[in-house]
């Protein structure tokens, strides 16, 4: 790195001068006007380097290029004018004793005001004069128009803050935009300095920018043209990694020695013709392309989708079956215990008459019992177990592991699924499942060396869930429903946003909410109460107990929010819906109207908030969960959404996660680099920043 103590660069009209020995790697903390106290506000930002800085980057712009003489100004607008300072004064407001900074502002023949509030230190840098540049929304008051608290700046051939297209940063107290600007501007130079990791071949043939002139143009930019072009080239930057590294695990993946399991046709019709219902044919068509890949050399990645209710577990049940015949054993792991049973349950009755009896591992499993199933894996006596993280701990040893399912894998992490896999001699096949539909985006980017399967038909007989936004005071009127549906034999769940009460946050928690509804509103029905901090063991007895219709109404957090099959509930209450996920609200929709019986969904609204209602109302006009997945990451964006920080992406700076053609784009480029490049050799840069990457796709 060479040293650049002496570097000098024209920027913004002046000359900018670095700190001695400032490279990318250069702490903040260390740098003029930074400071440790500011530094430590800078790492709420995650800016902890001049790397970090520069990669700090706009969130907008704010366009104040447009000069209007004094003259022309109309009041009630935010407008730019550039002017003389006549004169300035200071002093306290008649009534209210608040510091005023006034001043009288003039271009040629033609005079305003500026008014400032609460910032009595403007008195300091403003000089009669002086040439500015002033921006605000312009009032007509009884001495003529005046800009109220404008921003200014001196007036230059090259200003930083007013004037020009200015950019807008994610803030935190302390930390401001204008400061950003100033800060990052210091450290220009650098730029030159940044390593440019996308190859030449791949930026010329993507008309992309060097990196330098992007993060130049996209802190300062001459037009909203080169800031969208800069922003691309960094966007395309990040897609290129993510595609290059699951294109890498693909290619180690299907070159790597799996377990092939034969696709036994026959066993497949018995299955089918001893279920009680009749599959549906995206049921049919998933199940061949799972039994098809593990029929293949290379080990199987699949994601299978689908709504609440789909029938995904069926599939699994099928691929489970072709492998234990086959002489493998198989594991099925979900996220809570509820749910574990609940598939240990399905799994029981649906592959029991063919002679493969599941054990069921959890947490909670008595000492006797989890030895036992421990000794029958080991043994290879035991082909199939179902369980929760219980199945990952250093005690649980497999006799031949051929096929790995995972239910709602989003909430598992990397290293917790690779632990399952490295319980195997060779590479087992590997099934997610999710009622969380991954948008279309994100299996292109983060789930790039998945095969996705997608379960859009819903078996039939199954109606739709009635969704109904509920507000303050329609509350009596729902409960008197309730109370309907009770009397017609129906059970009803309400779900709660906390466990305990929270005043800070003024949320409905499980227990008052159920000492509410016992007490005072439904004194003569009888209620459970369920919630995450509960004993495993206590948990399944009151699950249970509702499950068998022992208790009319469950109140509980979203611990329900997956696995929980109670055919005969109708009406699913969610209090502070609001606060939950579009995905996550759907994902509760599912847990009624598992039967025949007509089903609703009641979102009951704390306090009526126009974007709140708005994504309520979405979710009550939406029945696919495929289509609510897609609105959810662009309202709550991929950091909160299918549990990418789970996943283990790196932080997208640029890229957004909906932009399907960039990441097509990004795919192309990437797979036609690994052509002529497949170990990643020939460009350094590339190989070394593919180590980051690496561990999104299991490749660490």
């Amino acid at each position: 790195m060479p040293d650049v103590a002496d570097a000098k660069g024209r920027q913004m009209g002046r000359i900018v001068k670095l700190p001695t020995a400032c490279e990318p790697e250069t702490p903040v903390a260390g740098l003029l006007g930074v400071g440790p106290a500011r530094g430590q506000r800078l790492l709420r930002l995650g800016i902890a380097t001049v790397s970090d800085l520069l990669l700090h980057l706009p969130r907008r712009y704010e366009d104040t290029r447009s000069l209007v003489p004094l003259r022309e100004l109309r009041p009630g607008l935010v407008q730019t004018s550039r002017v003389r300072v006549r004169e300035v004064r200071a002093h306290p407001s008649p009534q209210r004793r608040m510091p005023l900074v006034e001043a009288s502002l003039e271009d040629g023949s033609t005079r305003v005001g500026a008014i400032w509030f609460n910032q009595p230190y403007l008195a300091n840098q403003l000089h009669a004069g002086m040439e500015i540049l002033v921006s605000g929304k312009v009032i007509s008051g009884l001495h003529g128009l005046t800009f109220q608290n404008p921003r200014f700046e001196r007036a230059s051939l090259d200003p930083q803050h007013v004037g020009r297209l200015a950019a807008v940063y994610p803030e935190t107290d302390g930390v401001t935009s204008k400061y950003l600007r100033a800060l990052i501007g210091r450290v220009f130079p650098v730029t030159e300095l940044m390593p440019d990791r996308l190859p030449p071949e791949v930026r010329e043939a993507e008309a992309l920018m060097p990196m330098g002139e992007a993060l130049r143009q996209v802190h300062l930019p001459d037009d909203e043209n080169l800031a969208a072009a800069a922003r691309e080239r960094l966007a395309f930057e990040e897609l290129f990694f993510i595609q290059m590294a699951a294109d890498r695990a693909r290619r180690r993946r299907l070159s790597s020695t799996g377990v092939v399991v034969p696709y036994d046709v026959e066993l497949a019709r018995a299955f089918s013709a001893s279920l009680p219902f009749r599959l549906t044919d995206g049921q049919r068509i998933a199940a061949h392309q799972v039994l098809t890949d593990l029929a293949e050399p290379g080990p199987m990645n699949r994601l299978l989708q689908g709504d609440v209710g789909s029938g995904k577990t069926v599939v699994a049940a099928m691929a489970a079956l072709m492998t234990c015949r086959a002489g493998f054993q198989c594991v099925v792991m979900a996220p809570t215990e509820i749910l574990a049973r609940q598939h240990w349950f399905t799994l029981e009755a649906l592959l029991s008459p063919h002679g493969l009896t599941p054990r069921l591992l959890l947490g909670s499993t008595g000492t006797r019992a989890r030895r036992e199933i421990l000794e029958g894996l080991a043994a290879g006596q035991d082909a199939l177990v179902v369980g929760t993280h219980a199945l990952i701990e250093d005690d649980v040893v497999l006799n031949d592991l051929g096929l790995v399912v995972v239910d709602e894998q989003h909430r598992f992490g990397v290293a917790q699924r690779q632990r399952l896999r490295l319980k195997a001699r060779a590479m087992p096949n590997f099934l997610a499942m999710t009622a969380t539909p991954i948008p279309r985006s994100l299996a292109l980017t983060v789930y790039g060396d998945v095969d996705v399967i997608e379960l859009r038909e819903m078996p039939p007989g199954r109606l739709p869930v009635e969704t109904r936004v509920v507000t303050p005071d329609e509350r009596d009127e729902a409960y008197d429903f309730v109370r309907g549906q009770v009397s017609a034999g129906r059970q009803v769940f309400v779900i709660c946003p906390l466990i305990e009460e929270s005043d800070k946050l003024g949320v409905k928690s499980v227990t008052a909410e159920h000492r509410k509804l016992e007490r005072e509103v439904f004194p003569d029905l009888r209620l459970e109460m369920l919630h995450g901090r509960m004993p495993a063991r206590e948990k399944a007895e009151r699950m249970a107990r509702f499950a068998a219709g022992e208790a009319d109404i469950l109140v509980a957090t979203s611990v329900v929010e997956v696995g929980v099959d109670v055919p005969n509930a109708t009406v699913m209450i969610v209090e502070g819906a609001e606060r939950f996920g579009l995905a996550q609200l759907h994902q509760l929709r599912g847990r009624v109207g598992r039967d025949r019986h007509r089903a609703y969904c009641l979102l009951f609204e704390e306090a009526v908030d126009e974007e709140g209602s708005e994504r309520l109302r979405a979710v009550a006009a939406t029945q696919s969960g495929f289509d609510l997945a897609e609105l959810d990451l662009r309202l709550r964006g991929p950091g909160d959404v299918a549990g990418l920080r789970q996943h283990g992406l790196p932080e997208m700076r640029a890229a957004d996660l909906l932009d399907v053609a960039l990441a097509v784009r990004a795919r192309s480029a990437a797979v036609a680099w690994l052509e002529h490049d497949p170990e990643v050799t020939e460009y350094a840069p590339l190989h070394e920043a593919m180590h980051g990457y690496g561990a999104v796709f299991d490749l660490d």
